[in-house]
């Protein structure tokens, strides 16, 4: 790459937006060059419209504390200083729709963290490694848009990664129903401890909206492309149950699954260690080098252990059982603000850019 990519960051003062800017620094392939937020903060240093609020256990990076913040509707200046943009807004999803829609016809590509367009049919919901044939519908999307290097490409909830890459690596034994109950990190809804410490020694049983993404958003990435669409798959039927619990980051997932076939425990270790994609055949810098590994150890993983394995990008499975209803059983453990959010986009970005799909203005 003769030069790094311009990048942008929509929603940056936000607790994604704030992971967005810990990730591009010294990334290999991308630059911060915008940081642009709601008429609130624009006009401020970073410094100055993150204040008290960095939520991240890392220092705010020296590059971004000066950059003056833009407003997110100031579509045409921003776009200007960028080659494309990652968004992390917290708005109501039919303003995120509109916005992301501004910049893609403003022909700059938008990576997206947020769900407002998860299912619309021509936006492809990547997770990389599972399925990045699903990018081959974005020239579908531009002929919509009237665009020839804008579109919009989302990646999915952060609940499902660590259950779907799992039963992805299962699919030769033809999983047929799994129930899966998460046991997800306050970051999730953009918190500390400090913003919400009625969370301290509290479970509550219900996230407004995250049972259906569970249940039906690996569908979708399991899905193909028909006549210009994402069409999703049948076959594999899930349920689950969503809980809020008092951890600050990192999503834990408890599943129960049947198969058609009879695979041993065996065949399970080997096809989820030796699971790759496109990240790790192309050798993408935030690609982890073992998406999923498996711990022999009773009580792993754990979150306080476990959750930074491969950097936050790889995801960890144990407890692997035969179960007395079921066929199998496991406990998946997966990094929710860097695998299931910014991290993922960021994956997501470098396989547009391989791909061709994103470049240089």
């Amino acid at each position: 790459m003769d030069r790094k990519l311009r990048v942008g960051i929509l929603g940056a003062t936000g607790m994604v937006g704030q992971r967005f800017v810990t990730l591009m620094e010294n990334h290999p392939w991308f630059e911060v060059t915008a940081v642009a937020a709601s008429a609130r903060s624009a006009g401020q240093t970073y410094e100055e419209a993150v204040g008290g609020r960095w939520k991240m256990e890392t220092p705010m990076p020296e590059y971004v504390k000066n950059m003056t913040v833009m407003n997110i509707t100031e579509v045409e200046k921003v776009t200007a200083l960028v080659d494309f943009v990652f968004c992390a807004l917290n708005m109501p999803k039919d303003q995120i729709r509109e916005i992301e829609d501004l910049y893609a016809k403003a022909e700059t590509p938008v990576v997206s963290n947020n769900s407002a367009n998860r299912w619309t049919p021509d936006v492809p919901m990547v997770v990389p490694e599972i399925n990045d044939s699903h990018f081959d519908v974005i020239p579908y999307q531009r002929k919509r848009l009237g665009t020839t290097r804008g579109f919009i490409a989302v990646k999915p909830n952060c609940s499902i990664q660590s259950y779907a890459p799992v039963l992805t690596a299962w699919m030769k034994f033809e999983p047929t129903e799994a129930v899966v109950t998460t046991y997800q990190a306050i970051s999730g809804a953009g918190k500390t401890f400090k913003d919400w410490p009625e969370m301290e020694g509290n479970v509550i049983p219900f996230i407004s909206g995250e049972e259906e993404k569970s249940e039906q958003e690996p569908l979708r990435i399991w899905g193909h492309i028909e006549n210009g669409e994402i069409v999703k798959a049948e076959g594999v039927k899930i349920t689950s149950q969503c809980l809020r619990v008092p951890v600050l980051n990192g999503h834990t997932a408890a599943a129960f699954v049947n198969f058609r076939k009879n695979p041993s425990k065996e065949e399970l270790i080997d096809a989820m260690e030796s699971f790759r994609g496109y990240p790790q055949e192309h050798n993408l810098p935030s690609a982890p080098k073992q998406f999923i590994r498996y711990m022999t150890e009773d009580d792993r993983p754990q979150v306080r252990l476990d959750v930074n394995f491969e950097n936050g990008m790889g995801i960890s499975v144990g407890r692997l059982r035969e179960d007395s209803i079921f066929d199998w059983k496991f406990v998946g453990l997966s990094h929710n603000t860097l695998r299931g959010a910014a991290g993922g986009a960021v994956l997501c970005a470098e396989t547009l850019v391989d791909k061709g799909y994103i470049t240089a203005k």
